[in-house]
């Protein structure tokens, strides 16, 4: 499915969330493009983070995929799902196995949705510059299309 824009300027309306939280494995490729992506999809209004199981390290191919898209991380630097300040999300969205049972296990008690996305891990790709880009593309495509289908669509509203 692709990821065509929607009519009638349905990229800012955020439904059914008022804040969401990305979280991967080292909070250096998938969620913060998740983050970005979805800070340039949805009104100002709904609340994005992302974070790590563990905090790594800035990924310099997710600058150059981003900036593709007319998007920067600004200074952003990757955290620990733990330094997160604010700690109540409407959304936890996972996109690791590991972060999925940490998230699972850290909000057992806490009245949230979480929602796991599989999400390939670019970083394992190998080969030319421009076959590492590409598997970095694939991963911005499918988050992209993920937060389109689920908070932008009308029938996430429901």
């Amino acid at each position: 499915m692709s990821a065509a824009p929607l009519p009638g300027g349905a990229e800012k309306k955020g439904r059914g969330v008022s804040s969401v939280l990305f979280v991967c494995g080292l909070n250096s490729i998938r969620s913060p493009i998740a983050e970005a992506l979805a800070k340039n999809l949805l009104p100002a209004s709904v609340y994005v983070a992302s974070a790590g199981v563990k905090r790594g390290e800035r990924d310099p191919f997710v600058d150059t995929v981003l900036s593709e898209k007319g998007i920067s991380l600004g200074n952003r630097r990757p955290q620990s799902f733990e330094e997160i300040e604010d700690s109540f999300f409407d959304l936890v969205v996972t996109l690791s196995p590991e972060a999925h049972h940490m998230v699972l296990n850290a909000m057992r008690a806490d009245a949230v949705d979480v929602e796991f996305w599989p999400m390939p891990d670019p970083a394992a790709a190998d080969g030319t510059r421009e076959q590492i880009l590409s598997a970095y593309r694939d991963v911005v495509r499918r988050i992209e299309t993920r937060i389109r289908q689920r908070l932008l669509s009308d029938e996430s509203a429901a």
